[in-house]
């Protein structure tokens, strides 16, 4: 029988954090979300309606970067303390490439990299 792959994913609207759940040691690799406070300043000055598209823009980008790495898993934990999380399941739910990939929706606080590991093996280890 084939081992699942799971992985827990904290992320807000600027950075991701990946953790493989394996038995060995968790690794965390991070995503940043090309949308930085330096580019919204930079359209911002050009215009509303020009900031706004640039965002969605990229933040669409970000998604896109995470779900090409998510249908490699069989689970998925999403956590974090925004509603990017969400986004992105709604972005995840509506592509049929991800029907066999089970994933869940957590809220939590800010955490450090330590809390993320622990919420991560407490989750899949049940």
């Amino acid at each position: 029988m084939k081992a699942m792959k799971k992985i827990g994913i904290w992320m807000d609207h600027s950075t991701a954090h990946l953790m493989e759940f394996t038995p060995e040691d968790m690794t965390t690799n991070t995503i940043e979300s090309s949308f930085t406070n330096q580019v919204k300043a930079d359209s911002q000055s050009k215009g509303e309606h020009l900031m706004h598209n640039k965002e969605q823009q990229q933040q669409a980008g970000y998604y896109h970067e995470l779900a090409a790495i998510i249908k490699d898993y069989d689970a998925v934990l999403l956590f974090g303390p925004t509603n990017a999380k969400a986004e992105l399941f709604n972005l995840l739910k509506g592509d049929h490439h991800f029907d066999k990939v089970h994933i869940e929706v957590k809220q939590t606080d800010k955490m450090t990299d330590n809390q993320q590991h622990a919420f991560v093996c407490t989750h899949f280890g049940q």
